[in-house]
């Protein structure tokens, strides 16, 4: 029996619940958002969206007990109105930082002792903040950091070449935000390596363009849900089936001392292996700019 619960039900959390349920993910799930209302509707809404599935998923109210025989639970809390109109991560992390220091004592407090996957923004600085308030094992929780923008990348990719998104091999690296990079000589199609079919200039714009794909998104509805929680529910499958998938996400990196993006083996022990990074000098100054905005942004906390 496989149980996961998610903490905050907007439109992130709420499309994920929807994507593990419709897919037949898991056995249980269960549900937290500060509004009663939420809860209620989107446990009947689910419910009613399981009819006629050839699976069953039993949804569950909000119990903090649940999470003690919880598998995985998925941060999704926060508010992203916060950010609309000016964009600024530093207004979302003043309410977001607020909503981990409510949640990670009560995930310590319930004996929780799973995986905990952290999607609420700014991503690699909340991931850190709720592994010190949840005092989880730092391979047992990390966010979905750049797999996101890792699919970005492939699509602006596969737009351009007419090669589907899936045989685009390589990952984007660093900050879930503005300071994340693509490393393009380790990113390749078969046994060609990008950076040397491409131009700087077609590099650049194709980068600028997985990054303008999430911002039109945002701006043009006010808030991203089906690229994410699509990210979501492969790292659950991935941590659930044991499948040791590599994949770009947030975890903590020992020599920097801060989660960030970077591609990792995921299993049933959460972060089982963290790759060497080897970068051309350029690509280490983007790197090492990713590791300063976050760890400015963490100095705010």
């Amino acid at each position: 029996m496989s149980k996961v619960a998610i903490i905050g039900l907007g439109h992130v959390g709420s499309t994920t619940a929807y994507t593990l349920v419709s897919r037949d993910l898991i056995d249980e799930l269960v549900l937290f958002d500060k509004h009663e209302k939420i809860v209620t509707a989107q446990y009947k809404d689910l419910k009613d969206g399981q009819v006629g599935l050839n699976s069953h998923v039993d949804i569950i109210r909000p119990d903090l007990s649940e999470l003690k025989d919880t598998d995985i639970i998925i941060f999704s809390a926060g508010k992203i109105a916060v950010q609309q109109g000016s964009g600024n991560r530093f207004d979302e992390l003043n309410y977001t930082k607020k909503v981990a220091e409510e949640w990670g004592p009560k995930i310590k407090e319930s004996g929780f002792n799973g995986i905990l996957i952290n999607i609420t923004n700014p991503c690699d600085v909340i991931a850190r903040h709720l592994q010190e308030l949840s005092g989880l094992p730092k391979n047992h929780v990390f966010g979905t950091g750049t797999s996101l923008d890792t699919a970005r990348m492939k699509q602006a990719v596969s737009d351009k070449l007419g090669v589907h998104a899936n045989s685009v091999h390589g990952h984007v690296f660093g900050e879930h935000g503005m300071t994340q990079f693509v490393p393009w000589t380790k990113v390749r199609i078969e046994n060609t390596i990008l950076s040397d079919k491409l131009t700087q200039e077609e590099q650049d714009d194709l980068e600028n363009q997985a990054k303008q794909n999430g911002v039109d998104i945002f701006f043009g509805k006010g808030f991203t849900c089906y690229g994410i929680a699509n990210q979501a529910a492969l790292i659950v499958q991935t941590v659930l089936s044991d499948s040791k998938k590599v994949m770009p996400v947030s975890v903590f990196n020992e020599q920097e001392g801060i989660y960030i993006g970077e591609p990792a083996m995921i299993g049933a022990d959460g972060i089982e292996k963290i790759y060497p990074l080897d970068f051309t000098d350029k690509e280490q100054a983007k790197w090492d700019a990713s590791v300063a905005s976050i760890k400015e942004m963490y100095a705010a906390i």
